[in-house]
């Protein structure tokens, strides 16, 4: 129905599959940001109490919750940081494992379910053992003082005041990003599909050659430090049409930490801040092109 409306008025083949797709997922993801919200509202809390009193666990702790799909996490865990109540082990780890809008995409494509499973499995082995290995590696740099200190108020993507939890958001929140992320799908299918159309996608990740395995995740992890929620979206959008490997996938999708970076440049110490980048960007390349020969 939706198809043959926008057919009759004389849209390309390309617009129309763009905007079918993007509309067959609209009510999946209202339901998978409603449960999202329904878990932030009654645990997010107990969550974040947790990692501030378990530093030995944290980066275990840290990774298995950023897997679940939360709004804003990466930016909870970069103010905790600031703050000095988790390690900088537990912060990359939770950079590596938060899957920002990767999972609620495929969620919302039940023909691409397979995904789901690997891509949470080497997050969360690959985000653990590098954040036990950062916090043996790199010292922190000063002792973690004892604060309770809270005054900055912190937004997902849609606005959203992600420690401030108000009933009357459980609906409303969840309503506002679906329509935000949906805008998102509906755009980047569209240059997808237009780039497709007229073969014009880059060979970059289309080069079998040695020389291009190694650089198409390095140049995904670089796209990936974009502090955008898009960003995981039109990475999971190009692997689900094939635009991009799974390594070099799953290289931006590890160096991806959405907003958190935004609360780390404006809040943390510059040097820190990029030796932070630098470790996150390291491990996203090094997982990226191992994964690139493994499948």
């Amino acid at each position: 129905m939706v198809a043959e409306f926008f057919e009759n008025i004389g849209m390309a083949d390309w617009a129309v599959d763009a905007v079918v797709d993007s509309f067959a997922v609209l009510p999946f993801l209202f339901v998978i940001f409603l449960l999202v919200e329904f878990f932030e509202f009654y645990f997010s809390d107990k969550v974040n109490k947790f990692m501030k009193s378990s530093q030995k666990s944290g980066p275990i702790i840290g990774s298995i919750a950023a897997i679940i799909p939360q709004c804003g996490f990466s930016v909870i865990a970069s103010t905790l940081y600031v703050r000095h109540f988790i390690t900088r082990g537990t912060l990359i780890a939770i950079y590596l494992a938060t899957s920002d809008e990767a999972i609620p995409v495929l969620l919302s494509n039940p023909s691409q379910y397979h995904f789901i499973l690997p891509i949470i499995f080497i997050k969360l082995i690959v985000a653990i053992i590098a954040g036990y290995l950062v916090d043996i590696i790199f010292k922190q740099d000063e002792e973690m003082p004892v604060s309770t200190t809270e005054t900055h108020v912190d937004t997902g993507c849609c606005n959203h005041e992600i420690l401030t939890h108000k009933r009357r958001s459980l609906i409303i929140h969840p309503f506002k990003h679906t329509l935000n992320i949906f805008v998102f799908i509906l755009l980047i299918t569209l240059v997808l599909n237009y780039f497709i159309s007229v073969d014009a996608i880059s060979n970059l990740y289309s080069n079998n050659s040695l020389f291009f395995k190694i650089i198409q995740p390095v140049i995904t992890a670089f796209i990936g430090l974009i502090p955008n929620c898009a960003v995981s979206i039109a990475i999971t959008l190009m692997l689900i049409k094939g635009s991009i490997s799974f390594g070099s996938a799953m290289a931006g999708l590890m160096s991806n930490a959405g907003l958190g970076f935004l609360v780390l440049i404006k809040a943390n110490k510059i040097k820190d801040t990029l030796k932070i980048i630098a470790i996150l960007l390291g491990i996203s390349i090094i997982s990226g092109i191992f994964l690139q020969f493994l499948y």
